[in-house]
């Protein structure tokens, strides 16, 4: 699953427990009629991918859904979720190094050294 907005906030990442578990929160606010502010956990390796990113751009998160099941100790069984991010990109052309700018229209200038009578090997 994919969601898409603008970063609101980027926290630092925390770690916890003696095993090193580490944990990182992204909050996009998603531009709808009724904007959505989400908050994305990235863990272990995947918060370093957080590096990169600033508030107010624009961004595409790739997501997991989470959930899992707990007993407290009365005996009731919780449920919780929980929405992971594993991949981020940038929407902003100015910000995504892969697209080129696209020139403007009167950067071209027409040939001048066009002939039409120059016959070539096309066969359309």
């Amino acid at each position: 699953m994919e969601v898409q907005g603008k970063i609101k906030l980027i926290d630092e990442t925390k770690t916890y427990g003696s095993n090193g578990f580490r944990k990182r929160e992204l909050v996009i606010t998603t531009e709808e009629q009724y904007p959505q502010h989400i908050m994305i956990e990235f863990v272990q390796d995947k918060t370093e991918l957080l590096n990169n990113f600033q508030v107010g751009q624009n961004v595409k998160v790739s997501i997991n859904l989470r959930g899992r099941e707990w007993v407290n100790p009365q005996g009731e069984t919780k449920y919780f979720n929980s929405i992971q991010g594993w991949r981020i990109e940038a929407l902003d052309q100015a910000n995504s190094p892969d697209m080129p700018p696209i020139p403007p229209a009167d950067a071209f200038e027409p040939a001048t050294d066009f002939n039409e009578e120059d016959h070539d090997d096309l066969p359309f």
